[in-house]
């Protein structure tokens, strides 16, 4: 019987690893199904880079165990190895080599046929939109083309699991959304992407089911939705003409709401937390037997930023880490 028929890409159970006396990643389990993107979020020096070094065979886990594509972390990882892919933080492929160069490159080490090297090559930098840089050499790229070769480095042979290791740190929002189109992509064809980021909106975009870890513990998952729902179903912001308007709105959201909205008197308006959308309404309702003349409302979820601040008490940082000691 196939060992890896089974409908999780990761199964990890109490995994651990500790660094002297810090445990960058403290006893995390977590499931995730084939064929989604996984979003792993955290502060830096959370674990995030520990924990994918460990699902890449890289690290020893001090305690617990995983299983990774089906096959056992410590007693298969040649198997484990074959299964996936790893695309850190940094560009790895040889900048004095063309892209095509490198391509090919990987291509002959992984045991294709000069032929089959080429071809692959080829069809990489035309789906990754590099066919006219191809004969470039990659330390003239710029900083999304370095990411798009790095990238079809990784899947010269198309792995079941794509670890990503904050794969747009630095760019630009376009080459940002030609990554995003990639992911998509390749999860379109049948890989199973692990993704860790710095920046929430990726996460939102692109991740199906999100994990948040901070000093090393998995604190949260669940859906985007999910999320931002447990920590409140967001505000109502209602904008009026004058500011005696305005009072009287805030005596009527008090006495249906029990909470007292915060009063912007530049924008005239009012906005209050909401965790049941019908009493929302009702309030809404109430303004207007009340002749109170609204110029404009909107209901509003809370953001992931919002979730993640809520969680961990702070927001991702763009630069730091421990990423040398592999503890971010």
């Amino acid at each position: 019987m196939n060992k890896n028929i089974n409908k999780y890409a990761v199964e990890a159970t109490n995994l651990t690893k500790i660094f002297g006396k810090d445990r960058a990643v403290d006893r995390v389990s977590l499931k995730v199904p084939k064929g989604i993107v996984y979003g792993f979020l955290g502060p830096n020096g959370a674990g995030k880079t520990t924990m994918i070094r460990m699902l890449a065979t890289l690290l020893k886990p001090n305690e617990g165990k995983a299983k990774v594509m089906g096959f056992d972390l410590n007693q298969e990882s040649d198997s484990v190895r074959q299964s996936i892919s790893l695309t850190g933080q940094f560009a790895s492929v040889d900048e004095e080599l063309s892209g095509r160069e490198n391509l090919i490159f990987i291509g002959r080490l992984v045991g294709f046929t000069s032929k089959e090297a080429k071809k692959r090559a080829d069809d990489l930098l035309k789906a990754f939109k590099l066919e006219d840089a191809s004969k470039r050499q990659v330390k003239k790229y710029s900083g999304g083309m370095r990411r798009r070769i790095d990238i079809a480095a990784s899947i010269v042979t198309s792995p079941d699991l794509l670890f990503l290791d904050e794969p747009t740190t630095g760019l630009d929002p376009r080459s940002r959304n030609q990554v995003w189109d990639i992911i998509r992509a390749l999860v379109k064809n049948g890989t199973t992407v692990f993704l860790t980021t710095q920046y929430l909106e990726e996460a939102d975009q692109l991740a199906d089911l999100i994990g948040v870890i901070d000093q090393g513990k998995l604190i949260a998952e669940g859906t985007s939705k999910e999320l931002k729902a447990s920590i409140g179903a967001g505000s109502l912001t209602v904008h009026f003409d004058n500011v005696e308007e305005l009072e009287k709105a805030k005596k009527i959201f008090e006495e249906e709401l029990n909470q007292s909205p915060e009063a912007n008197l530049r924008e005239i308006s009012l906005t209050v937390p909401i965790n049941e959308h019908a009493k929302a309404a009702k309030a809404i309702g109430e303004l207007a037997n009340a002749a109170i003349q609204i110029k404009e409302f909107s209901m509003s979820q809370p953001s992931l930023d919002e979730v993640f601040l809520t969680l961990t008490g702070k927001l991702p940082e763009s630069e730091g880490g421990d990423e040398a000691n592999g503890q971010t």
